[in-house]
């Protein structure tokens, strides 16, 4: 960095000293010439203390202050040069206006004032004269924003901890104002302060870079630039070691840069970042499950002890330790047996002494017959203590923490778990193999409205994977699971009492999932039908599209799901729609009316509900015959249905 400012700086300098030997030769105009070499001569001692200081210049100003600068001697020298002109016909002919002098002073005197803003906005906080405002150089005449956000990037580089969050905190003031705005705060340089800041300094600056990265993140292209700038290392960084606050700032950047450029999720996910959100969501949550919690305590406990005795047919020389029988027992005694007998006390005293051997292992002897104290720890060990410390100290940190930011974080957490989810199947599976799915049931019944929404988002997000991605529908989606089971019953909890907010994101998990379902499993079919009735068009048109789901041809139970539709009377609500529903309503209900239509045609009810009717009179709308798909799905269910269902059966045409 100094020695490409050492390089900027070089020609100008060279040039300032041609201009004052030039100035000493003049013939002509040696007042102005003498003015101007003055000048000169201040401007030549500011840049060579600027090529002093090069390693502390802020870059990015010191381009084009420098460029402008070099211009402007340039002309200068150009213009003393005439006045060295010796004969009387050289004078004649070379017309110096007076007015290009006072031109050049004044481009002096601006250059002279960009050179010392620079050197005072690149000093450390400390060294400035001026603590305060630096005001304006003369280049922001043109263009003041940007050199206000070199002034705030500059502080970021050499300011205090507080200067540089309060400059973080103003470059979010102009990120929030427009587009323009935060493409110069990118290409000025302030991505690498800004992650400097999140990842070294106190929670506020740390919180105001963390808001500032994500607001920069609005395009592809930024997102590109500051995962290439350590982005997401700084990050992952922060949401396992940072305060609380922080790591809810990060996570909503995460998700902000996310959404605004999917390529980087598996950049992301390389850095820890799925698992870093999830033990986020699971903090003070997943124990609130308690019918699961339990299961899991009682197969750790069961690994445990199957792991113990494995260990003591290896190790037969094992001695008792009065301390761990207790404990032993007390696990022993939680845990039931599976043919609802007791454990043999010969098996449980094996599993004793291979515990106590493991806590208090036998004394060693050297090569010299001297006796080495258990008491020596091992460096390992040191560091494992500390580790376990350290680790305790955390979670001690994050219990204290007010409810607000515990609910903020698990806010964060799901959204940038919904936005790294779309679309990407590793990750999916990843956050499905975790405790995610049981975090996120629970959060959808217990959290707050930010929490509840998200967690519904993200479990859209991933059953709209599944639903595409047969291997994690058929191993995260088991119908017996229980993760699987917490979901469904709190997403049909939601659209059977039609929370507005969450229920159009419940209804597509319901039909992402609907290749999962037994033909036995109906219970979701009668509140999505209830949907269909009387409600707000984009309500119906979502259910009418996940219940197209249960009953197209994909679904290996279309007929049985058919008729579990015709049963809970959707029938009649679908003739309604298709004649009477509003242009986004009326396709997805006519696709469904046809799919039923095709798989039980020769069903009593479809008669009643006049479904023939309707196909004939849809088949001559010009929105279906503009569908290609739909009008040869609706000829074929018209030509299925009129075989099973007689001329008379069709009661009235519609016109």
């Amino acid at each position: 960095m100094a020695d490409i400012v050492k390089q900027i700086l070089a020609k100008p300098i060279q040039l300032a000293d041609q201009v004052v030997r030039a100035a000493d030769e003049a013939s002509s105009f040696k007042q102005e010439c003498g003015e101007l070499k003055a000048n000169t001569e201040k401007l030549a001692g500011l840049l060579r203390q600027a090529a002093r200081a090069s390693s502390d210049l802020y870059e990015r100003p010191t381009r084009r202050i420098i460029d402008d600068t070099e211009q402007m001697l340039e002309k200068a020298l150009s213009l003393v040069l005439k006045c060295r002109a010796n004969s009387l016909m050289k004078r004649v002919f070379t017309i110096i206006p007076t007015a290009a002098f006072r031109k050049m002073f004044a481009q002096l005197d601006n250059s002279i004032g960009d050179v010392s803003w620079l050197l005072r906005v690149s000093a450390p906080a400390e060294d400035r004269g001026d603590a305060g405002y630096l005001g304006l150089p003369p280049i922001a005449a043109n263009e003041p924003i940007l050199c206000l956000i070199w002034e705030q990037i500059a502080i970021l580089y050499t300011g205090s901890l507080e200067d540089r969050s309060d400059a973080a905190a103003s470059l979010v003031s102009l990120a929030r104002d427009n587009d323009r705005y935060t493409k110069l705060i990118i290409e000025e340089g302030g991505v690498v302060p800004l992650l400097k800041l999140l990842k070294e300094g106190k929670p506020e600056g740390q919180e105001n870079a963390a808001r500032a990265l994500g607001l920069l993140g609005r395009d592809s292209e930024s997102v590109e630039h500051m995962i290439h700038g350590g982005a997401c290392s700084v990050f992952g960084k922060v949401l396992k070691e940072g305060p609380m606050k922080v790591q809810a700032m990060v996570a909503w950047a995460t998700s902000e840069l996310v959404s605004n450029h999917p390529k980087c999720q598996d950049v992301f996910a390389q850095h820890n970042a799925i698992r870093l959100l999830v033990g986020h969501l699971a903090f003070e949550t997943i124990q609130e499950h308690s019918k699961y919690s339990k299961y899991a305590i009682a197969n750790s406990k069961a690994t445990s002890i199957h792991h113990a005795v494995v260990l003591a047919k290896e190790n037969p020389s094992c001695s008792s330790s009065a301390s761990l029988v207790k404990g032993v027992d007390e696990d022993q005694s939680s845990i039931p047996h599976p043919t609802g007998k007791q454990m043999p006390n010969q098996m449980h005293n094996v599993v004793v002494n291979t515990m106590a051997v493991r806590a208090n292992p036998p004394k060693k002897s050297t090569n010299n017959g001297v006796i080495q104290s258990n008491s020596v720890k091992s460096p390992s060990n040191n560091q494992q203590q500390q580790h376990q410390n350290s680790t305790s100290s955390a979670s001690k940190t994050r219990e204290l923490e007010d409810a607000t930011t515990k609910c903020q974080i698990k806010a964060m957490a799901a959204r940038a778990l919904w936005k790294l989810a779309k679309g990407n199947s590793t990750i999916c599976k990843s956050i499905t193999e975790s405790r995610a799915l049981l975090c996120f049931a629970n959060l959808i019944e217990k959290g707050n409205e930010e929490v509840r929404y998200n967690s519904a988002m993200a479990l859209m997000e991933i059953t709209a994977v599944a639903e595409q991605d047969a291997d994690l529908r058929r191993s995260s989606f088991k119908p017996n699971s229980p993760a699987c089971k917490a979901v469904v019953d709190q997403v049909l909890r939601i659209i059977e009492i039609s929370d507005s907010e969450l229920l159009i994101p419940c209804i597509r998990t319901i039909g992402n999932l609907a290749r999962t379902f037994k033909a036995t499993e109906t219970r979701m079919i009668g509140p999505l039908v209830k949907l269909l009735d009387e409600r707000e068009p984009e309500v119906t048109g979502e259910a009418a599209a996940a219940l197209t789901k249960f009953a197209c041809t994909e679904n290996y139970l279309h007929k049985d799901h058919s008729r579990s539709i015709i049963e809970a009377g959707g029938g009649k609500h679908l003739v309604q729609l298709a004649y009477f529903g509003e242009s986004g309503v009326q396709i997805p209900a006519l696709e469904l009316l046809c799919y039923i239509a095709l798989n039980v045609p020769d069903s009593e009810q479809l008669a009643k509900d006049e479904v023939l009717a309707v196909l004939e009179w849809a088949s001559k709308q010009s929105w279906v015959t503009q569908l290609e798909s739909l009008e040869a799905l609706l000829q074929e269910a018209k030509g299925r249905l009129d075989l099973y269902q007689s001329r008379g059966s069709r009661g009235f045409t519609f016109n």
